[in-house]
C-alpha cells in the first residue's frame, strides 16, 4: 500500500485573507523525489521489522497499563512512515482510536505559538529582547525586583522570566477546571507577584506563554487563533488542529479524556472543559497525523525549502538558550531540548486533564515520533522515546541504502503471541533477520529481547550475550493449528489462527 507524502504546499487562496508573510514558488520536481525516495525507505526490510516490533510492543503496553487509546506516529523527512492507534477514544461504546483521533495536546502548544512570536520577530514587529510591557500595556504585576530589568519576550519563551508558573485561577482543578478567559487573565494579572528575577531560574510556566500569545495578538493586528490559523495550520495543511478544545468535536473525533488509575485500578471520566485565555500555553486539540506535518515542515524548513519561516531562525529555536546550573535543565526558544543516550532531541510534552502527548523530533536524522493519549498518568515522553529508539536506527540505515536483512521466510511459521501459563506473554519476532522472543509487557523492548539460532527442525537456542548458546526452545505444532513454544520443560501457546 502506498503511503501518502505529508509534504503539502501551501495554497495562495486559502491565505489571502490574512497571510502576513510572502509566498515563493514550490521548486518542481523537488516533492515527487522526495516522495519516490521515501516510499522505498519504508519498505526497507530493516524498517519494516522495526515497525512490527514497535506495533507489537505498544499493543502490548496500551493493554497492560490500561491505557484508555493512544495514537503513535513515525515521521522520516517528509514521509508519514507509520501511525496507528489502540485501544479506545470512547471507552463507554468501544470506539477505536486511530491516527485521525483528536487530544489535546496541552504545552506542545507553546510551540505554535513560539513559532508565531519568531516569525514576527523576522517581519520586524517584534525584538526578543523587548520588554513585554512595551506590546501589552496592561502587563502590570507587583515585582519586588525592579533592579534586574524588565520581563522580555525571551525569558517568556525561555521560561526564566522569574513569573509565576499559572495564571491566577485554579484552572488545573477538577471537576470544573475553571480556566480563566482573555479578561480575567487582565484583571487579576496586578495582583500577582513575581517569583524571581527575570534571567535567574528556570521556572516553567503557562502564563509566560500565554502572554507571548497576547504579544503574537497585539503585534499582527489579528487574534491569536486567526494568526495562528492563517500563518501555520492552514499552510502546513493542518486541517485536524484547533487552538482550543472544539464542540464540534466532542463525542466524536476529539477522545473522551480519562483521569490517571486509582488505587483500584480504575479511570474516570473528565468532564468538558475549555482552555480559553490559556490557549496559547495549553489549549491545542490536534492529531498524531497533523504534528506529523508540523515535524515534517521543520525538516523543511532547515533544508532553507519553505517561505513561513527561516532555516537560521528554526535553528535558533532549537538551541539551547537557557542552561540551569545544574546543567541538565536546557530550553530553546519554545522548545524543549534534551539528551538521551548522547543524541539531541527537540520537542515539547503535553499534559491536560484527561490527556498526555510528545512530540519528539532529531533533527539531524530528519526522524520525528508522535504519542498522544486520552488517559491522565501516562508517561508519554517514554513511549515517543521508545518508539524513536526502535525505529530510527533502521531508518538511518535505510536512508543511506544500506538495505536491512531480509528474514528466511520460513520463520514466519513460528511468530505471533504465545500466553504463558502464569500471564503475560512472549512475542515471537524476526529482528535483524533472526527469531527473537520478547517477553510483554515490558518497559523496555530493545533490551527484553532474546536472540534464538535455528539448530534443526523446529528447535532452536538462545544466543546469549557473549554468543555461547543457552537453553533450547522447540516449537511444536498441534493437530488443532496451535503452536506449543516449548523452553525449560515447560510451554506457552499461541492460538490457532493467530
Amino acid at each position: 500500500m502506498t503511503r501518502p507524502s505529508i509534504h503539502s504546499r501551501p495554497a495562495v487562496a486559502a491565505l489571502a485573507l490574512l497571510l502576513l508573510l510572502p509566498l515563493l514558488p514550490a521548486l518542481p520536481g523537488v516533492a515527487d523525489i522526495r516522495a519516490e525516495a521515501q516510499e522505498k525507505l519504508a519498505q526497507d526490510p530493516g524498517v519494516q521489522e522495526a515497525l512490527h516490533l514497535l506495533d507489537v510492543w505498544m499493543d502490548a503496553a496500551q493493554a497492560y497499563e490500561g491505557i484508555p487509546g493512544a495514537s503513535l506516529a513515525v515521521v522520516h523527512d517528509q514521509e508519514l512512515v507509520w501511525a496507528k492507534g489502540y485501544g479506545y477514544a470512547h471507552v463507554e461504546r468501544k470506539e477505536p482510536a486511530t491516527p485521525s483521533t483528536m487530544y489535546s495536546i496541552c504545552s506542545i502548544s507553546k510551540l505554535f505559538t513560539s513559532v508565531g512570536v519568531l516569525q514576527l520577530r523576522d517581519q520586524g514587529r517584534l525584538r526578543v529582547d523587548d520588554p513585554v510591557a512595551k506590546h501589552l500595556d496592561w502587563f502590570t504585576i507587583k515585582d519586588g525586583f525592579p533592579e534586574a530589568g524588565p520581563v522580555t519576550i525571551e525569558g517568556l519563551l525561555t521560561h526564566s522570566s522569574g513569573l509565576p508558573r499559572e495564571a491566577a485561577a485554579p484552572y488545573w482543578t477538577g471537576p470544573e477546571y475553571p480556566f480563566p478567559t482573555h479578561e480575567e487573565i487582565v484583571e487579576r494579572l496586578p495582583s500577582q507577584e513575581m517569583l524571581y528575577p527575570p534571567r535567574t531560574y528556570f521556572q516553567y510556566s503557562n502564563l509566560a506563554l500565554t502572554l507571548a500569545g497576547e504579544i503574537v495578538a497585539a503585534a499582527s493586528g489579528h487574534s491569536f487563533n486567526d494568526y495562528v490559523r492563517a500563518n501555520i495550520l492552514d499552510p502546513l495543511g493542518m486541517t485536524s488542529t484547533f487552538t482550543d478544545l472544539d464542540d464540534r468535536f466532542r463525542g466524536n473525533r476529539l477522545a473522551s479524556g480519562y483521569t490517571a488509575r486509582g488505587r483500584d485500578g480504575k479511570r474516570g471520566l473528565v468532564p468538558d472543559y475549555w482552555v480559553r485565555g490559556i490557549s496559547p500555553a495549553a489549549g491545542f486539540i490536534s492529531t498524531v497525523e497533523d504534528l506529523g506535518r508540523f515535524a515534517s515542515w521543520q525538516f523543511r524548513v532547515l533544508d532553507g525549502d519553505d517561505p513561513l519561516l527561516d532555516r537560521n531562525t528554526l535553528r535558533e529555536m532549537h538551541r539551547v538558550h537557557w542552561l540551569e546550573p545544574d546543567g541538565e535543565t536546557t530550553y530553546g526558544l519554545g522548545f524543549s531540548v534534551w539528551k538521551s543516550d548522547g543524541d539531541t532531541f527537540v520537542g515539547h510534552g503535553g499534559s491536560c486533564p484527561g490527556y498526555r502527548s510528545q512530540l519528539l523530533l532529531r533533527p539531524r536524522d530528519r526522524i520525528a515520533t508522535m504519542f498522544m493519549t486520552n488517559g491522565s498518568g501516562v508517561n508519554a515522553r517514554g513511549f515517543a522515546q521508545t518508539a524513536f529508539d526502535i525505529v530510527a536506527p533502521a531508518l538511518r540505515r535505510a536512508a543511506k541504502g544500506e538495505a536491512g536483512k531480509a528474514a528466511d521466510a520460513a520463520l514466519q511459521r513460528y511468530t505471533g503471541t504465545y500466553q504463558r501459563p502464569l500471564g503475560g506473554e512472549s512475542a515471537v519476532l524476526v529482528w535483524e533477520g533472526d527469531l527473537h522472543v520478547l517477553s510483554l509487557p515490558t518497559g523496555d523492548p530493545l533490551d527484553a529481547m532474546q536472540r534464538l539460532r535455528h539448530i534443526e527442525g523446529d528447535t532452536f537456542r538462545r544466543v546469549r550475550d557473549n554468543g555461547d548458546l543457552g537453553e533450547e526452545f522447540i516449537f511444536e505444532e498441534m493437530p488443532d493449528g496451535a503452536m506449543r513454544m516449548w523452553r525449560n520443560n515447560n510451554f506457552s501457546v499461541r492460538p490457532a489462527g493467530r
